[in-house]
């Protein structure tokens, strides 16, 4: 399964905005010049992610965007079902693609995996929450950094 761009991009700009949450609101010209995503597909991303309830914008100088909900209480799922985003790891299992279904989905033994691969994709990402992330986030940039030839300092 390979998670679309806008699945990707969606959650880490939502992490961007958990993690410079104590600032206030962030734009999306400064989550673009960190996240190295463009503002114009930014917009598009935030649009969905407003209108589903999981980011609210403050409007005005110094304004931009902030977290609708705790970052503990939104998981990786509400990201990618806000930006429409499917998780299945084959068309087949897809139950919302009914045009591509196959002809053999009833008589299809290796359908069986990829229904049990698309719930444990799905158990993950409805168990993972923002804060989640952020922990795993802080624990990794605990780890020692891999030495250099050159020390730099500033």
């Amino acid at each position: 399964m390979r998670l679309s761009t806008k699945g990707r991009y969606g959650v880490r700009a939502m992490l961007d905005l958990a993690t410079h949450e104590a600032i206030g609101s962030v734009s999306i010209k400064n989550i673009s010049q960190r996240e190295g995503i463009s503002v114009n597909y930014l917009e598009q991303i935030f649009n969905q992610l407003r209108r589903a309830g999981l980011v609210r914008s403050i409007r005005g100088p110094g304004g931009g965007f902030l977290l609708a909900r705790s970052s503990k209480e939104i998981t990786v799922m509400d990201i990618i079902k806000a930006l429409k985003v499917p998780v299945t790891p084959v068309f087949c299992v897809d139950d919302e693609d009914e045009i591509s279904q196959c002809e053999r989905v009833n008589s299809c033994v290796s359908r069986l995996l990829w229904q049990r691969l698309g719930k444990k994709i799905k158990e993950i990402l409805e168990g993972t929450s923002l804060e989640d992330l952020l922990t795993e986030a802080r624990q990794i940039s605990r780890l020692p950094q891999p030495e250099h030839k050159y020390m730099f300092q500033i």
